[in-house]
């Protein structure tokens, strides 16, 4: 274990926390809003909170490039939640809906969805489209890091 710093973006507030490492599978709370700072759940983001999420999370961020109407996008979701879950406390994964949120997602160059990119101190470091059930989710994403 480490006592290195680590920041975390709060899941609920946006806010950016300094945690110990090894604090990191002890439930953290936000210092701001006293919100557990680990969900082991997507978090939905908007255009702000995901610049903070990518750019100040020092965990690896996961985010789910998606929009309502995209059927595929619907179906992963469940299994995008369960890797969640399997991939906590090291790495968050996000939501981002393109329809109400282009602005963000452009940048991005998103051409098909739901795309998938790892990003870890605001750098890419992969990316790949289509639906894709939890543990294939999870070994993908382990296979980046």
């Amino acid at each position: 274990m480490t006592t290195d710093k680590l920041h975390l973006v709060c899941p609920h507030c946006h806010t950016t926390n300094r945690i110990a490492g090894d604090q990191l599978g002890s439930a953290p709370d936000c210092g701001s809003c006293h919100q557990p700072l680990i969900t082991a759940e997507p978090v939905e983001l908007d255009g702000p909170s995901f610049a903070r999420h990518v750019q100040r999370s020092q965990i690896p961020v996961v985010v789910d490039f998606w929009a309502p109407w995209c059927g595929p996008c619907r179906m992963m979701a469940p299994a995008f939640a369960q890797a969640a879950r399997e991939l906590a406390p090291g790495v968050q994964l996000v939501k981002l809906d393109t329809e109400a949120h282009g602005a963000a997602a452009a940048p991005h160059g998103i051409r098909s969805i739901p795309t998938m990119v790892v990003f870890k101190q605001g750098r890419e470091l992969a990316r790949i489209s289509g639906a894709m059930p939890a543990g294939e989710i999870v070994r993908w994403v382990k296979s980046v890091l």
